[in-house]
């Protein structure tokens, strides 16, 4: 018997200010075709049972075009599949806090009676035909249920929306609503034929037949740090699970994006002029790799004071955002230094960081090679600590002047 697992579709989804030709959000509509492009893989993998593992929409109460959309393509599913079980849980976005407001996904329970959704209150679901029961675990507050397998049945399949205790790293946790955070003890993923999770958007094994199969597009609060993540882990990026029960064996079906996220190489601007800072930007650009047109980029460059962040090319940045679905300067000031012993946060700094931090902003004329007068410097200053270690009467702040110079 073959699961395909998915969770965390946030479908209506809305981003950044473009919209298509029919005036939806142009994000809101990429998150629909990474939909569309999953169900078309599902339906020809054609698994015993499909399991939505919570988050099917991006809000409580979604637009009418994510809506029908979401309806048509699970009743293209159910029409394609006739003899596949679906179970669909809540998940933290798709429950009202209100509990005067109910819950849309209700409405896909009518599509089939072999459609399950469960959005209130933990649920067991018994399929004798096919010896298996779900508990099924949707978004909610404590007390939690006790994650017991039915022993009547030969397989038992737990679908859980919330956190596994020590999973996420803290710069992957979601800064919405809490959900449920157990301990893999209290889950005991042996017990189980199989433990479908939803909530984390990369996808992660938690045990060996337990896993988040991650979201179907970026749609979280953090996308680069997903995609500094499943870069370090090497993974494809979004997709969903195919796991059959009675062999244990999986396989990460990864679903193409709708278009690229790219991360430019981090830019070290210090000691650079806007001017230089700006020919900088123009040439990261220009070497990524197919323009970076209808894209979402970014671009961080450290070491930006903030008068050099007034003086960039602010009519450039503009033309790169018009060429990008979305391009994000990120300018970070400098680590702050402190200067004097009290009070000011930062370390302490050594003279080689005052000279270097000097000659690094002081105003220069036109022409005058910046770098080279910064390395200068520090020679000067190597030079003078060299003498000291003749001569200990002779200060290692002689190179400067009363004013600084």
């Amino acid at each position: 018997m073959r699961v395909a697992h998915l969770a965390d579709l946030h479908l209506g989804y809305r981003q950044y200010h473009r919209q298509t030709p029919n005036g939806i959000n142009q994000r809101e509509a990429d998150v629909a075709q990474a939909f569309r492009r999953a169900i078309d893989r599902v339906i020809d993998i054609r698994p015993d049972l499909v399991v939505i593992a919570g988050d099917v929409f991006h809000t409580v109460r979604p637009m009418n075009p994510a809506i029908i959309d979401a309806f048509s393509q699970f009743a293209r599913l159910t029409q394609s599949l006739p003899d596949a079980t679906v179970v669909m849980i809540a998940g933290n976005h798709d429950r009202p806090r209100s509990t005067e407001t109910g819950c849309i996904l209700k409405l896909f329970s009518r599509l089939s009676e072999r459609v399950h959704v469960v959005v209130d209150e933990p649920k067991r679901l018994s399929f004798p035909e096919r010896n298996l029961s779900i508990l099924a675990v949707p978004d909610m507050s404590a007390p939690y249920p006790a994650f017991d397998p039915d022993p009547a049945f030969g397989h038992n399949v737990l679908v859980f929306h919330g956190e596994i205790e020590g999973t996420f790293p803290e710069h992957l946790k979601w800064p919405d609503r809490a959900t449920v955070e157990i301990s893999l003890d209290e889950l005991a993923p042996e017990r189980w034929s199989y433990v479908a999770l939803g909530h984390y958007h990369v996808h992660h094994q938690v045990a060996p037949n337990a896993f988040y199969p991650g979201a179907i597009e970026y749609t979280s609060t953090n996308t680069w740090a997903e995609l500094d993540e499943e870069g370090e882990r090497k993974l494809p990026g979004k997709g969903f699970i195919e796991y059959d029960l009675e062999t244990a064996a999986v396989r990460f079906h990864h679903i193409e994006s709708s278009r690229p996220l790219v991360d430019l190489p981090l830019l070290s601007a210090r000691g650079m002029s806007a001017a230089e800072l700006d020919a900088a930007i123009l040439a990261r650009v220009a070497a990524c790799d197919g323009g970076i047109e209808d894209k979402i980029v970014r671009l961080v460059a450290r070491d930006v004071p903030r008068h050099i962040a007034r003086e960039i090319d602010h009519k450039a940045v503009r033309e790169l955002k018009r060429r990008a679905l979305n391009f994000h300067l990120d300018l970070r000031r400098p680590e702050q230094i402190r200067t004097a012993i009290g009070g000011a946060p930062g370390r302490r700094p050594t003279l080689r960081d005052i000279v270097q931090n000097y000659l690094a902003h002081r105003s220069i004329e036109s022409g005058v090679d910046r770098p080279a007068l910064v390395g200068l410097g520090l020679r000067y200053l190597e030079d003078a600590d060299s003498a000291v270690a003749v001569q200990p009467s002779a200060p290692p702040t002689a190179i400067m002047s009363a004013d600084g110079s």
